[in-house]
């Protein structure tokens, strides 16, 4: 059983693989790409608008990005370790700040910057 975090967008568009990428490597993380759409990824490989499911490797394992309506959900395992746990939290940081989306949280929505403090995710 997986975890999700969900991330709404003032529209229902939602941000750019490219913009959440960038994000991703203010905070240490290439976000390397294993697998768009269920077919395996070319290391180096960009995913064709529109795409609905990205697998994005960290330095701690796989964290998936599903996009909604006006939404990316990013799901890491039930039983994920602290270090896979904290790269769940920056690729969800990521997409919120990719595209000024708010967190849901069991406190309430939050914005990018409040999750990272909450988090302790510091983006250079």
């Amino acid at each position: 059983m997986g975890l999700d975090r969900t991330v709404r967008f003032p529209t229902e568009l939602t941000p750019t693989w490219a913009a959440i990428r960038t994000h991703l490597q203010r905070v240490g993380e290439s976000g390397q790409l294993r697998m768009i759409d269920g077919l395996p990824a070319f290391p180096d490989e960009e995913p064709a608008e529109p795409w609905s499911e990205l697998r994005v490797g960290t330095a701690a394992g796989m964290v998936t990005v599903r996009r909604r309506h006006g939404a990316l959900v990013c799901v890491t395992w039930g039983n994920s370790d602290p270090a896979l746990s904290a790269a769940w939290g920056k690729v969800t940081w990521a997409c919120a700040a990719a595209g000024a989306g708010m967190i849901e949280t069991p406190a309430g929505p939050v914005t990018a910057p409040e999750f990272a403090a909450a988090e302790g995710i510091a983006p250079a």
